[in-house]
């Protein structure tokens, strides 16, 4: 189970170290009585090599520089595609590594619920969308972040074509359910397929982007491919990955890790250093490398695009 309370003796899984993601530091702090062994190679090294997968596809995007913070420079693709939470597989540096039977295509993203005309689009019309490509932090809820270039454009443009029904408050999202595929959709104890929501303002928001791709091309599977949400002033547990369908709803619903732990994650998930996570400081926050913390910025830098939506 990733959401439980610790022993006494163990570490935050949040200060465990990604080791060597730049080659700098190697040592492993496992959450065990053995943490410390020192390592010989980066972490997404360790143990056997999956199996080769086709490259993704090179996408045409534009650079969209509207919505861009001071944020540093961007993150090494190596790193960002090989530390990644995503349940469905397992977490952190080893989801590279299971994704291998996960099929992308054929892949179809259903909108529906409180609209008045309910779509369905292969994901071949999502890529020819015009797309964008925007630079956003990406702040994880153990207090990791990273900078990373995702491809893809506004969701509203989904929903707007669906023309929303006066009724509808919520916008639901659900990823795929396949646990011969996903191994860890073999785990009952998570209530499979993931989903999440957004308030309708929210997922109309102007920095709300249905992604596709990252660092130029598709979206890999660890990333999330072929289709998932990024907004970028939440947590990223917000953003759905592999999504299957959009359902616009009147009733705020229920979210999996909300449902599962509601003390621990809210169903808002703001960035808020004023914040904390039950077991932990929101205040800090340290990149991946792990070359040093800074201060955790409200909604994560994108005040000014998003704060008007809780005032």
């Amino acid at each position: 189970m990733l959401i439980r309370i610790p022993s006494g003796w163990e570490i935050p899984e949040r200060e465990a170290t990604p080791e060597g993601l730049f080659g700098r530091r190697r040592v492993l702090r496992g959450l065990s009585a053995t943490a410390g062994a020192l390592l010989a190679r980066p972490a997404w090294s360790q143990g056997p090599e999956p199996a080769p997968t086709p490259a993704p596809k090179t996408l045409s995007s534009e650079r969209n520089t509207r919505h861009d913070v001071e944020m540093g420079a961007l993150t090494l693709e190596l790193a960002a595609t090989h530390y990644n939470n995503f349940y469905e597989f397992t977490e952190k540096k080893d989801v590279f590594r299971h994704v291998e039977k996960f099929e992308t295509r054929p892949w179809t993203v259903e909108v529906t619920g409180l609209v008045a005309k309910p779509r369905t689009y292969g994901i071949e019309d999502l890529l020819k969308m015009p797309l964008e490509e925007r630079h956003y932090r990406f702040r994880c809820v153990e207090a990791w972040y990273m900078n990373v270039p995702w491809v893809g454009f506004p969701l509203r443009r989904l929903l707007e074509a669906a023309e929303p029904l006066p009724k509808a408050r919520y916008v639901r999202f659900f990823s795929f359910l396949a646990p011969e595929q996903a191994p860890g959709q073999k785990v009952k104890s998570y209530r499979w397929p993931y989903y999440e929501a957004l308030t309708l303002p929210e997922a109309m928001n102007e920095l709300t982007l249905a992604t596709v791709g990252v660092y130029g091309k598709e979206l890999t599977k660890q990333n999330g491919a072929p289709f998932r949400v990024i907004a970028p002033w939440k947590y990223g547990y917000k953003g759905a990955k592999s999504v299957v369908r959009i359902e616009l709803v009147e009733k705020r619903p229920g979210t999996f890790w909300n449902d599962l732990q509601p003390r621990e994650y809210a169903f808002e998930s703001n960035v808020d250093p004023k914040v904390p996570h039950i077991r932990w400081s929101q205040a800090q926050e340290r990149h991946i490398d792990m070359t040093g913390n800074r201060p955790t910025l409200p909604y994560n830098g994108y005040g000014q695009w998003v704060a008007g939506l809780y005032s």
